[in-house]
């Protein structure tokens, strides 16, 4: 079974910042407590991914690359608002980063993904690695379409 073991972490200051940075936009069709069913927009390529139950730092993932004619279509069928980022992709310590500037009611969050091979592999943070929210909910993209960052109360950059 395909399995994604990921950390995440807060940003800080702006030294992660390349010139290849890709617009996304991605949506939920299902969006529980089992799995959550996303579609997704990345340039002209488009995705359907299926996730299942986060335990620690992993959990199963599906992944297939569709028309993106579907996917548009499938965006209009959405659960909720969609998610708009732009994502950077930065090699850091022999390990790909991608770093998402969240747009919209998400403005101002940006957060860092690490994908590693097994949840206790050693990781070299960089610089502008700030706050690890690995298992934070709230960061979680399927509830940012649903809770975003800038209702949150107290959180760095939101608006109260």
């Amino acid at each position: 079974m395909p399995i994604e073991i990921e950390r995440k972490f807060r940003v800080t200051g702006t030294a992660w910042r390349t010139a290849d940075g890709q617009r996304i936009c991605q949506g939920y069709l299902n969006r529980d407590q089992h799995r959550t069913v996303r579609v997704r927009v990345a340039g002209a390529q488009a995705f359907l991914t299926i996730k299942g139950v986060t335990t620690g730092a992993t959990r199963a993932e599906f992944e297939y690359a569709i028309p993106l004619a579907d996917a548009e279509a499938l965006l209009a069928l959405c659960d909720g608002p969609l998610i708009d980022k732009v994502r950077h992709r930065v090699e850091h310590g022999g390990l790909l980063w991608e770093i998402d500037e969240f747009l919209g009611d998400n403005a101002g969050l940006v957060v860092a993904e690490v994908e590693l091979a097994s949840e206790d592999q050693a990781v070299d943070l960089p610089p502008w690695v700030g706050e690890e929210v690995t298992h934070d909910h709230r960061y979680f993209n399927s509830n940012l379409a649903t809770h975003p960052f800038s209702q949150w109360r107290g959180a760095a950059g939101a608006r109260d």
